[in-house]
This record gives structure tokens, sequence and C-alpha cells, in this order.
């Protein structure tokens, strides 16, 4: 999860919250914070305002179109707003995997078709959990070793 608009940390922090008072959710796991210049329809970007991200770990009794329901509902929540794809927004809450299932809808993809190479997503996940594996590529400490210079922790 993560966001480039407003109050990136106090969002991120607040939504987390807000996914474990559901009651078919319960976070496990919450990675540190990484920063990480934008990425736009045009590629990386210096002059949007930088990323902020985290990894979190759920359990959940949800299947995965539901569990993409609520976490809609939980960027509703915080003001996201879906005008554009590539757009600055205050909150981005993606599914990255769901046990060991692979999904493959029109609204959803499982496993996230871009994380393997994702930075923002692979350096605090492999903090988190550094026995993951991203089903399809790897062990997720060794796909993040190549992206790290791309990501530097927050505080």
């Amino acid at each position: 999860m993560g966001g480039n608009l407003g109050d990136r940390e106090a969002t991120i922090k607040a939504a987390i919250k807000s996914l474990d008072k559901h009651p078919k959710i319960s976070v496990k796991q919450v990675s540190e914070l990484v920063e990480s210049h934008a990425v736009t329809k045009e590629g990386l970007s210096y002059t949007e305002p930088n990323y902020l991200n985290c990894v979190i770990e759920v359990s959940t009794s949800l299947k995965p179109k539901e569990l993409l329901s609520a976490l809609n509902e939980v960027e509703n929540e915080f003001g996201r707003v879906r005008i554009e794809r590539w757009a600055a927004r205050t909150l981005d809450i993606d599914i990255i995997t769901y046990g060991i299932e692979l999904v493959e809808t029109k609204s959803l993809v499982i496993p996230h078709p871009r994380a393997f190479e994702r930075a923002f997503v692979l350096v605090p996940w492999a903090q988190m959990d550094s026995d993951a594996v991203l089903p399809g590529h790897g062990k997720v400490a060794d796909l993040a070793g190549d992206l790290a210079d791309q990501v530097w922790f927050y505080k």
C-alpha cells in the first residue's frame, strides 16, 4: 500500500488500522515504510511527489474479489480518486499474492503482474519476511536485491 498525496505516513497508518478493524481481515505483519520516486505512464518521475509505501500481510476469510472490494472501500475512505490510471493518489492498496492462488479476471490478477519489478513492493516485503516467495518469480529477497537502490527507508 502507498500514496503520494497528503500526509502519506498518517494515511498509511490509519488505513492499516481500518483494515484491521474489518471483521474478516486481520493484519499480521507490517513492513517498514520506504520512499521512492513516482512511477507515471511516462516512467520514473522526479517532479511528481514521492511515494511512501509498505507491505502488509493479512489473514482473511474473504475471497480474492471480496478482498479487493474491501481494499477499494478503504482507499475511498481515505480520499482515493480514480481519474487516471497513473495519477497521483492519497492511497493505493494492491493484492500482491493470495496464498498460492492464481487469479486472472478483468478486474484482478494475482500474483500482481508487475510486483516482480517493483522495488517499492519487493524491498519492504523482503524486510518484513526474508523467506517470502513471489509465485512464478522466486524468492522476494533475491528479486529485491537488484532493485534496492530504487527506494530508501523512510525516517
